[in-house]
């Protein structure tokens, strides 16, 4: 079982936010997971400029650090996503990451994997980045069981529970990629989003050729 667990803080070993994502893969570690931690913002990925060529041949045209975490990500069994509140959503470095992954929305590329999120916040909007990110996770195909968002608040001893509420949470995640867990709701998501990626293929099936033959190959093509 391979977890891959990713902090989108750039606040380095200062980070409230990787305290919770390094206490969610300590959880699914004592479940017996394979745990890696990566932080993103160490990383050197660029902008998405929406050329598309990786629908049309499956690989990026910008040489840079993206292509190996993709890749790590892809054959990970259940991924974690960690970010403070930036202005109310993910800070930049998580979202330029989100933002060259269009091949793997399109493809549904995350069916079968199972995630989870955390996050932190000064003053408010934990929560909410918490359901941005378990959004992300299910946009992508995965199943989410759930998250720790934490509001500090200035108080530093308000991460100390957190803490223990993200090592659950790694639990559960190891737990629910053991026992193949299932969520009718998110079931449902996952068939309407197939439907609609379907659709999308289908009418760029002659410049798309990559995703085309992905969802052939994957015998979702009627």
């Amino acid at each position: 079982m391979k977890i891959v667990a990713i902090n989108g803080s750039p606040r380095g070993l200062r980070s409230q936010t990787l305290r919770l994502v390094r206490a969610v893969a300590d959880g699914a570690a004592s479940a017996g997971a394979d745990v890696e931690i990566v932080d993103v913002c160490k990383l050197q990925i660029e902008y998405c400029n929406g050329c598309l060529v990786c629908c049309e041949r499956g690989e990026c045209i910008k040489d840079d650090d993206f292509s190996g975490l993709y890749q790590t990500m892809l054959e990970s069994d259940g991924i974690v996503l960690g970010s403070p509140n930036y202005i109310n959503s993910v800070t930049a470095q998580t979202k330029t990451l989100f933002d060259r992954m269009a091949d793997a929305i399109h493809c549904q590329m995350f069916i079968g994997k199972y995630g989870c999120s955390v996050a932190t916040a000064g003053g408010s909007g934990a929560d909410e980045v918490v359901s941005y990110l378990n959004g992300v996770l299910q946009t992508l195909g995965a199943n989410t069981v759930g998250g720790v968002g934490v509001v500090l608040g200035g108080d530093p001893e308000t991460i100390v529970p957190a803490e223990g509420r993200a090592y659950e949470l790694g639990r559960r995640l190891a737990e629910a990629i053991a026992n193949k867990e299932t969520y009718p709701e998110q079931e449902r998501l996952h068939a309407m989003m197939l439907e609609r990626m379907r659709a999308l293929i289908t009418a760029n099936k002659d410049r798309w050729h990559h995703e085309y033959d992905y969802w052939k190959a994957a015998g979702r093509m009627s």
